[in-house]
């Protein structure tokens, strides 16, 4: 009641009612001056103001009711509970790490700190009012009090005096009324001026507090996305392992294992991988358009126009080859920086004709080489018919057709079971390849190859029929193929020279040829006695023998009137440990027989393998049970996607059968019927072709 002293103090004077009213509407205009400068608050202090008053609200509710706010957020903001919860790490996440509750406790200690500062203002103004309406309600009773005895009172006089007390009254409460008015003028000032400091404190304390939240939430939001990502990842790894399982029948262990990686990897950011892929899109068309508008191909410039192969018509180098005995100038020398060039098409160049017609028949205009129509056509080699060159089936051993030489062959050796036992081959100087182009009808597949030479474009005319052949030459170097992987290899008057400098170009022969494989050599030397031919055959069956070669048969045909020596490798090492001469000599073990790139010849043998887990040691399955059951030296070795290499061969198998028979012949709307000479960039088990 200490408060309403002064007011009761004023209860003496006979002048206190109209004291009362002036003081009373001092006040208010005190009041409504400071309610209008409070209320006209800028824009960006919003944010401050309705934080203030939600830590005003939070300290203004008793100790005794604000238990029941504890777990509940009642009518509090959404905003107000937050800010609880960030407050008190306990409520909302038990697990958080001590770093973080002690910036927790920092953080409320400020907010305590402005709390309390914000509280002392709020009990000011709360005292303000309730002054004001304290005063207010007392001068209301007094009002009524003064009323009643002035009723009371008879007359004119009581009329007067009541004026001139009145305006004796207005004078004295005129003086007093403005000295309180400048005392409660100042008084507001100077609160005012408390209240701007204190505002501007709270404000400071706001914007740590703010910003000590938003690096709250960003590290509660990014550990929240790392769980997220975490989920998602793991989310997608279960959903690869059952779709892994799923076909764990079909795909490869480590095709499985490629896949589940990198979605693994890959999960978790799918938005930012979309937006890379669509800005490495951009990158690319705008890449394109640049080189598109700066960049325009030029055709090569060679002599060899249409049929320029940049490995092959290296003239600086072969230019400056030492020698050219070993035909040196027919082996590849790349450039050392790859041309940049078009190779232009011939001219008057039409779409291929398609398999089967192509083995017998291509658009003349395609490959326009005349030379060995001239020099081979008596042979059957190749004609000129209209515009197209035709290609009767026929060769230098075989004038009157391939298939009837084929079965020659056959019948010399029924063992060589074409098709059966005898499933890949190696023709050497094929010519225009219709020997392995014939052979398709026996279930064989052949590899042709004949150098680029004299003899213009036999290659290129192989493989516009449809034949796979490559470019090569048996000159210094090793033929481009691992160790004992063809069944047969043949040789029609291929003009290679196999008995000289110690036989180092049957040796390498020897290397490529399966043990018990066989080498059917069809040349004048074996059925001819000219001089040439009869030296050519002492050497020759001399340096088979010391091979350890079988000579099989030497078998005519009479219908084309030539004849074939067929011989055998052997299957084991018994007759190299006979010998009398080691000649020639046997390999060194460091020598790998299968490395083939880039190799020089040695006239040298390798051993025959003997043991059952290494390939050559044993011979295939016939085919086509060598078409789906694995090879017996997979065994020992990890297969190529990292299992046991007998699953990785079934599994590979399987993949490729149902890829291509699901995709392949019946989803990308191609006739492979009429598909040749396709080229597999990673062949693996060759589960793609088979």
């Amino acid at each position: 009641m200490g408060k309403y002293s002064r007011v009761d103090g004023r209860k003496s004077s006979s002048y206190c009612p109209v004291a009362t009213i002036i003081v009373f509407v001092a006040f208010c205009l005190v009041g409504v001056w400071m309610f209008t400068y409070s209320s006209v608050v800028p824009v960006q202090n919003s944010e401050v103001s309705s934080q203030e008053t939600r830590n005003e609200l939070k300290l203004t509710v008793p100790k005794s009711v604000s238990k029941q706010f504890d777990d509940t957020s009642g009518d509090l903001a959404e905003d107000a509970t937050r800010e609880d919860r960030i407050g008190m790490p306990g409520k909302e996440s038990g697990d958080t790490d001590e770093d973080n509750s002690t910036e927790n406790l920092v953080v409320e200690s400020n907010n305590e700190s402005e709390e309390s500062k914000n509280s002392a203002e709020e009990n000011q103004e709360e005292n303000h009012a309730n002054e004001s309406s304290d005063v207010k309600s007392e001068s209301e009773n007094e009002q009524k009090a003064v009323d009643e005895d002035h009723g009371n009172v008879n007359g004119n006089d009581g009329e007067t005096n009541s004026r001139d007390g009145g305006s004796n009254l207005e004078t004295e409460a005129e003086d007093e009324g403005g000295e309180m008015n400048k005392n409660l003028q100042a008084e507001s000032e100077k609160s005012l001026g408390e209240n701007q400091s204190e505002s501007a404190e709270g404000e400071k304390n706001y914007e740590e507090e703010a910003s000590a939240n938003k690096i709250k939430h960003v590290v509660k939001n990014d550990k929240n996305q790392d769980e997220h990502s975490e989920q998602s990842s793991l989310k997608n790894g279960v959903e690869s392992e059952e779709n892994n399982q799923a076909s764990n029948e079909v795909l490869p262990a480590g095709a499985q294992s490629e896949i589940s990686t990198e979605s693994t990897i890959q999960n978790g950011a799918w938005s930012t991988q979309a937006e890379e892929s669509q800005n490495e899109k951009k990158s690319q068309q705008s890449s394109i358009s640049s080189e598109e508008n700066s960049h325009h191909w030029k055709f090569c410039k060679s002599t060899a126009g249409p049929d320029y192969i940049p490995c092959l018509d290296n003239w600086q180098v072969i230019r400056k080859l030492p020698s050219t005995k070993h035909y040196e100038h027919r082996e590849r020398h790349c450039p050392d920086e790859a041309p940049t060039c078009l190779v232009p098409l011939p001219g008057g160049y039409k779409r291929s004709i398609k398999w089967p017609k192509s083995r017998d028949k291509i658009w003349y205009y395609n490959v326009p080489h005349t030379k060995l129509a001239e020099v081979k056509g008596h042979q059957n080699w190749v004609k000129i018919t209209g515009e197209y060159l035709t290609f009767p089936g026929g060769g230098t051993q075989f004038k009157n057709g391939a298939l009837h030489y084929i079965d020659f062959i056959q019948n010399s050796v029924p063992e060589i079971a074409w098709g059966k036992r005898s499933r890949v081959i190696l023709d050497v100087g094929c010519g225009v390849a219709s020997f392995g182009g014939y052979l398709f009808q026996r279930d064989v597949l052949t590899m042709s190859f004949a150098p680029k030479d004299e003899h213009e474009a036999q290659v290129q005319f192989a493989l516009e029929r449809g034949i796979p052949a490559i470019l090569s030459v048996m000159g210094t170097q090793r033929l481009p193929f691992p160790s004992s992987v063809f069944d047969l290899v043949h040789c029609a008057r291929c003009r290679v020279p196999w008995h000289v400098e110690g036989g180092k170009l049957l040796l390498e022969l020897n290397r490529v040829l399966r043990p018990g494989g066989y080498f059917v050599w069809s040349a004048t030397p074996v059925y001819q006695k000219l001089p040439e031919d009869v030296g050519i055959w002492k050497e020759m069956s001399r340096l088979t023998k010391s091979m350890c070669w079988d000579l099989v048969v030497i078998k005519k045909d009479r219908l084309n009137g030539v004849g074939a020596a067929i011989y055998q490798k052997p299957t084991s090492n018994d007759c190299y440990n006979k010998r009398s001469r080691n000649i020639p000599p046997l390999c060194e073990e460091s020598d790998d027989p299968n490395a083939a790139w880039n190799v020089p010849f040695q006239a040298c043998m390798h051993k025959v393998p003997v043991d059952s887990t290494e390939r050559g040691s044993l011979w295939p399955a016939q085919w086509p049970e060598r078409l789906e059951q694995p090879p017996y030296w997979l065994n020992s070795q990890v297969g190529v996607y990292g299992k046991a290499a007998k699953d990785d061969f079934t599994a590979d198998y399987n993949h490729w059968k149902t890829v291509v028979s699901q995709s392949y012949l019946n989803g990308m709307g191609i006739d492979w019927s009429s598909v040749r000479n396709v080229m597999d960039m990673k062949a693996g088990y060759g589960g793609y072709f088979v």
